[in-house]
Formats: structure tokens, sequence, C-alpha cells
């Protein structure tokens, strides 16, 4: 499965990924933001999750630059996982790629993918020290539950607390539809 967005291209790992791949996340600063990622990240654990394969219904891509010399460059990873039987939207991004808008174009193709794969709920999380990664879920429709809870990080080797996030999706739809409001806002009850 592949997804072109407008700046991004959006394709399964390969195993030959793995140098790369360990090249982009062995930052201890991009790492402490992910709960299932060990630190230090190791040449065994690129390999590992570069040879993954993909679940049909929580697809997770490398997410490339595509520029005219081949092979594109691998900036991040985004994707779709399970957490305590609900559906999860996860992403890291290389440092030198913070702050440019890739987190927020990446994390709407997948959730337009989410809908073509008919789910209807997604939830996220961000650690409370990375306030970043809470305003791009905020920018892709996710609305915060009001829950803190403790998230074992195997990074940092301890539990800490994580601000948790919900994303209500609309019915079943095609990946073509170019709305980028792919979600209905939450309700309060």
């Amino acid at each position: 499965m592949f997804i072109r967005s407008e700046r991004l291209f959006l394709r399964p790992g390969w195993p030959e990924d793995w140098q790369e791949l360990l090249s982009r996340i062995a930052d201890e600063s991009v790492v402490k933001n992910l709960a299932k990622v060990p630190w230090p990240y190791t040449a065994d654990d690129a390999r590992w999750f570069a040879s993954q394969p993909q679940h049909p219904r929580l697809p997770h891509f490398f997410v490339t630059l595509p520029t005219s010399a081949a092979p594109a460059e691998l900036i991040g990873c985004v994707g779709l996982g399970e957490v305590d039987g609900e559906v999860e939207l996860g992403y890291w991004f290389a440092r030198q790629h913070w702050g440019k808008g890739y987190a927020t174009e990446a994390a709407r193709a997948v959730l337009r993918l989410a809908r073509v794969l008919g789910h209807r709920e997604l939830v996220a999380g961000h650690f409370i020290d990375n306030p970043a990664s809470g305003a791009v879920l905020r920018k892709v429709g996710f609305v915060p539950t009001g829950k803190l809870r403790q998230r074992f990080s195997l990074s940092r080797g301890y539990e800490t607390q994580s601000v948790e996030h919900r994303l209500v999706l609309g019915q079943p739809s095609d990946c073509d539809g170019g709305d980028d409001n792919v979600a209905a806002p939450m309700r309060a009850a």
C-alpha cells in the first residue's frame, strides 16, 4: 500500500531500509517521545522494524520526501497500531524535519486511509513533555479527552503521563476524496 500526499510519499518499509531507518531514529530526542521504541536504538532494532509485514487493517508507512534523485529520503514513520483494544495513530519524524508540517500532512493521509479501512474511531496520545505532538493531533481533528494516563515508555524505562486524545471518524469513504477535514468533531456528552 502506498499513499501520495502533497509533499510526501508514504510507503511500506523494506528490509534494506534498516540503515537509513537507524540513521533517522537513533536520536534520543526522537525516541524519548515514543512508547514502544527502545533507547539506545540499535541496528538489530532497525532490521527488525524494517522487516515487519504489513497488517491489512493497521498499516504503517515510512514517510519519504520525493526528489528527482532516487531513492527518496526517509524522514519518519506514521501508522496505525493497537493499544488496549483500540486503534491508535502513531508517528515520529527525524529531528531535522520537525516544524515543517510533515507530521500533520502524513497523519491526514493515514486518517483518510483509516476511513477507507472502516475504522470509526481512533485514539492517540502524547507524553506530557511533548506538546508539539499534541498540536499535530489537534490540527488533524483529534480532541483531548481530558484524561491523563500513565504509559510506559520503553526508551525512558519508566511510566510517564500521556495526554489522551480521541477522533471520531465519519462513514467510510475513498482515500481520494481530497477532504482534509477527515473527522467530525467529537461532541461533548
